[in-house]
């Protein structure tokens, strides 16, 4: 079943959104690139911000690094968002500095202008520096920050439920990244973008406060449907207090959980990048203006849930000693004497995968040897792939 979102869109509501689109390397900040984003990658841009930014050193990580926050915009509306609690996750983190970039640049642009006077803005571009440092979801400690918004247990979690606390924001704005594993819905479409507003108990009721999120996303998806056309996903709302997303939404706090995923041959995540940018003006222009208040939530509900459909690579109808099988390969994010480097390694070996690839090799049911084996087995690093005496490139994207 295939998916068509928010079909009838006002052009002149979402022009924005296309200008922004086509001007957009002109706003990239080119010296951040690529998935291994560290604090020290971050730390020149951060002293290099004007004096309409505020920047404040808000405690440290297990490690001692430093934690930032930057402040900028005077308005009532109080936005607080943070990027990297897991450390390998980049992607908001480079669009967040394309988001400051491009504030700092159009300033007097009626709709910067309109966001900076009547938002107050609070990010944290890195919660998890260490992290980010060792390129793992979890912090030095071993802990995933993102369930332990209960106990508190580690530094980053204090400092960010600090800044909550000192904040008292309107909105709540949760930056991450996704695995390729994602369809948007029960599609051949990988979900670039996801989305999710979090449950506030384990009933999931749907409070005014949840409300107002569920709107916001919808006037996202529809803000990027014209852009991203089917490949927007969302996410299943079970409650775990345990997840900062769902602490921050029992106290009424509308709270958005973005999600950056995969873009066609995109393994950088730099044209995803993009995307999670222009969600981002989508939802502070809403906000500052107040007229995602006017949507039907249950257009939220439109959106199709993220199914787990996707492999790296599929090589179909494959000759082995197995006999005619399909062979799934996903990629392993390693970090290898400083360089992030993507291992495949075989997932899956069946007679028929029924799920979707990024990338599709068909056998034709000819003779293949994957490390010099024909004998395939599920778990197993590939260093080479011979379909029918030629070599197969490995390389991603």
């Amino acid at each position: 079943m295939k998916f068509v979102l928010f079909t009838f869109v006002n052009m002149e509501e979402t022009g924005f959104i296309t200008a922004l689109f086509k001007d957009y390397n002109s706003i990239k900040i080119k010296e951040l690139f690529g998935r291994y984003v560290r604090l020290i990658d971050i730390e020149n841009l951060l002293d290099n911000f004007g004096e309409e930014f505020s920047l404040k050193e808000i405690g440290a990580s297990v490690l001692g690094k430093p934690i930032h926050s930057i402040q900028f915009g005077n308005g009532p509306i109080k936005i607080m968002a943070w990027s990297q609690m897991h450390g390998n996750e980049s992607t908001t983190t480079k669009a967040v500095f394309d988001l400051i970039n491009y504030i700092s640049k159009y300033s007097k642009e009626p709709l910067v202008q309109s966001i900076l006077s009547n938002c107050s803005i609070c990010i944290i571009p890195m919660l998890n520096p260490d992290g980010a440092e060792a390129y793992t979801r979890i912090n030095a400690n071993k802990i995933d920050l993102n369930r332990d918004a209960q106990n508190l247990s580690q530094p980053e979690s204090r400092v960010l439920k600090q800044i909550f606390e000192n904040i008292k924001p309107d909105f709540c704005l949760n930056l991450h990244d996704q695995r390729t594993i994602f369809s948007a819905g029960n599609t051949p479409n990988p979900a670039v973008l996801s989305f999710l507003t979090p449950s506030m108990d384990k009933d999931r009721q749907i409070f005014p406060s949840r409300i107002k999120s569920m709107q916001l996303i919808a006037k996202i998806v529809q803000d990027l449907s014209g852009l991203l056309p089917d490949r927007i996903g969302r996410y299943d709302d079970g409650f775990n207090i345990n997840c900062t997303g769902d602490t921050f939404q029992s106290t009424q706090t509308p709270t958005i959980l973005f999600e950056a995923g995969h873009f066609p041959q995109d393994y950088e995540r730099e044209e995803t990048r993009k995307y999670v940018f222009l969600a981002l003006i989508s939802v502070l222009k809403a906000i500052s203006e107040g007229n995602f208040e006017e949507i039907d939530h249950n257009k939220y509900q439109e959106i199709p849930e993220n199914k787990k459909l996707f492999y790296d690579i599929i090589l179909r109808e494959a000759n082995s000693e197995n006999g005619i099988v399909d062979v799934a390969i996903q990629y392993k994010e390693l970090l290898k004497e400083g360089e992030l480097v993507f291992i495949p390694e075989i997932e899956k070996i069946a007679y028929k995968i029924e799920e979707y690839a990024h990338k599709e090799i068909h056998c034709e049911k000819k003779k293949i040897a994957i490390n010099n084996k024909y004998k395939l087995i599920e778990n197993v690093i590939v260093n080479k792939i011979v379909l029918n005496g030629v070599e197969l490139p490995l390389k991603c994207g």
